[in-house]
């Protein structure tokens, strides 16, 4: 079994623990209160630019087969997600540039830019935002909510493209060499982040 296999399997009961979470159920029911989404799309805002970071430094350590993705995954970060929480913040009142790093961001960002100082284990610590996005983009579309922002937001997430985007860097993870044990450890602290970030004041 391949590593990313065995991550995709942790995963998935992690992943219902996030659709379970009040914050994913609100916005799958299209009923959660602005200044809850409001108050993480800022704290989301500031770690997608620590996120871009991430890509950029395994990028200066991927073989050649992987720089072009990482550098895609880069772009599709600061100008594809970004540009979703640009326009949002528009409709939610949100104050992107002004918003100050909360201590789950800050801790899951460190995590992230730590982890990237090893190619292997970065792409390991990474992926589960990258999948665990997806997953939830993917459950939430089957039944996605009818306020129109938060069908927006799913959409986004559900989209073909960033399936395949995952899909490279399971792809990547599976041809670094990663340690199987340790890509499972890093994998499982990204995913234990990524239910924190939810409860996100």
């Amino acid at each position: 079994m391949s590593v990313s296999a065995r991550l995709h399997i942790i995963g998935e009961p992690l992943v219902a623990e996030q659709l379970a979470h009040p914050t994913v159920a609100g916005i799958a029911r299209g009923d959660l209160p602005d200044p809850v989404f409001r108050s993480w799309l800022e704290q989301d805002y500031l770690y997608l630019l620590d996120y871009a970071r991430v890509f950029a430094r395994l990028a200066w350590q991927a073989p050649a087969a992987h720089l072009g993705d990482l550098v895609d995954l880069a772009h599709a970060t600061l100008h594809d997600e970004l540009a979703l929480h640009r326009s949002l913040a528009a409709e939610f009142g949100a104050d992107l540039e002004g918003a100050t790093m909360g201590e789950p961001c800050r801790a899951y960002t460190t995590f992230l830019l730590e982890a990237a100082a090893s190619y292997g284990a970065g792409l390991a610590a990474l992926y589960p935002c990258m999948w665990g996005y997806s997953t939830l983009g993917a459950a939430l579309a089957e039944n996605p909510p009818a306020e129109p922002r938060y069908r927006r937001w799913v959409d986004t997430y559900a989209d073909p493209e960033f399936a395949a985007l995952t899909e490279r860097c399971a792809q990547m993870i599976d041809e670094s060499g990663v340690e199987p044990d340790r890509a499972e450890e890093l994998f499982r602290e990204g995913m234990r982040h990524e239910l924190a970030f939810w409860s996100v004041p």
